[in-house]
């Protein structure tokens, strides 16, 4: 089983150097937590797997978890997901923390490397709420839409992170395979959406190109948080005159920088 790609940048975003005496079983239980972060469920084999480790020792762990609340077992499918212990700290840790203040000049960079409108987006089920803004300094630009709650589907922002679901999960998350459109080039159905976002896996990146709103296009690239359930993206918009197709790859390697550094500060 190959680690998630956003579990891989977690794990890399704590000590780069191994404590002097290094307690596997506690390494494997926080990496099991570093899982669940990334997937909102995991069976025993694939802890198993994933640990390198005998099904009877993934699951002591994923028993000791639960004892404590870390995790839950479904009932009927036998996979374990997120318990309520860790959504709780996740969202105390969260809550406590003014994302737009410690944002504030990781944006400002953003907006002055880009000369363009830069958001922070938070999933919330399948629409995506901007968090965190700073308005382009050029006359013609994208108006901030802090504080609004868009489709998640039709923003690339929302592609960002729902692109950290597998298909199965889409499937649950978007029981109905039509989609609501906000522009005659909006994604319409869950099928088209699934295979746009096989791309954005590929290319870490998201993009959108008037599908939210006539005129503006804008990329994003998911933030590794380290809470699970929060997902968070960070987006450039612009005028699609001015976002060209052959930019957005090197608009998008600036985004992803800026969304790693930010990523080191939201602990």
């Amino acid at each position: 089983m190959q680690r998630p790609a956003q579990t891989r940048q977690m794990d890399q975003l704590g000590t780069a150097k191994p404590p002097q005496y290094p307690i596997e079983s506690v390494d494997n239980a926080l990496r099991l937590l570093l899982l669940l972060g990334e997937r909102s469920e995991v069976r025993l084999t694939e802890a198993s797997v994933y640990l390198d480790v005998a099904s009877s020792t993934a699951h002591r762990l994923l028993s000791m978890l639960q004892y404590r609340g870390f995790v839950r077992q479904d009932p009927i499918s036998k996979a374990y997901l997120p318990g309520p212990a860790l959504t709780g700290v996740a969202f105390a840790v969260f809550a406590r923390m003014d994302i737009p203040r410690v944002a504030a000049p990781i944006l400002r960079q953003l907006s002055d490397a880009l000369q363009e409108t830069v958001h922070i987006g938070m999933l919330d089920g399948t629409s995506v709420r901007f968090i965190a803004a700073l308005e382009s300094p050029s006359a013609v630009r994208v108006v901030s839409r802090l504080g609004r709650t868009m489709p998640a589907h039709c923003t690339s922002t929302g592609k960002a992170m729902l692109a950290n679901f597998s298909d199965e999960e889409l499937h649950k998350l978007y029981p109905d395979p039509n989609l609501e459109q906000l522009t005659q080039n909006s994604v319409s159905t869950l099928t088209q959406l699934c295979a746009e976002l096989v791309e954005v896996r590929k290319s870490g990146f998201a993009t959108s190109r008037e599908e939210s709103e006539e005129g503006v296009a804008s990329v994003a690239v998911a933030i590794p948080a380290r809470g699970p359930d929060v997902r968070l993206a960070l987006n450039a918009s612009a005028p699609s005159y001015r976002l060209r197709p052959s930019h957005v790859r090197k608009v998008a390697g600036i985004i992803g920088e800026a969304a790693a550094e930010l990523a080191t500060k939201l602990i």
